[in-house]
């Protein structure tokens, strides 16, 4: 069964980058380029995994993380949170908001493709 990510991030370069390289590599994709439309589209089809920006108009990626870990029917969705702040405060608050993996921008295409696929392969061997 084909995995699907959900993009989110306010950056149509990076969205663009990101979408084009996770279906390349065989992922079902979805966008979302704020907040509040990423969690309509979490509503909408519950995915494997979020690639979430913390910088976003409406609501933050901290938000957005938080409120998919209160939800017990998402608990299965893993997060990977992108960010510009480096700094170890913003990983640790991402990493406790329940991010499953955190990186900084600018990144290498190729790392995040990979750390998808570690995360995923993770959950497959969890179920």
């Amino acid at each position: 069964m084909t995995k699907s990510i959900l993009i989110v991030d306010d950056e149509p370069n990076i969205v663009i980058s990101l979408e084009y390289i996770m279906k390349n590599a065989g992922f079902n994709v979805v966008v979302a380029y704020d907040g509040e439309e990423a969690l309509e589209k979490v509503k909408e089809n519950v995915p494997d995994l979020v690639i979430l920006d913390v910088m976003m108009p409406k609501l933050d990626g901290f938000e957005v993380c938080k409120r998919i870990r209160e939800n017990p029917a998402w608990k299965s969705v893993r997060i990977v949170m992108l960010t510009a702040k480096g700094r170890d405060s913003e990983r640790e608050k991402g990493l406790s908001f329940g991010a499953d993996d955190y990186l900084t921008k600018p990144f290498s295409t190729r790392d995040i493709l990979q750390r998808v696929k570690e995360i995923l392969a993770q959950t497959a061997k969890e179920e």
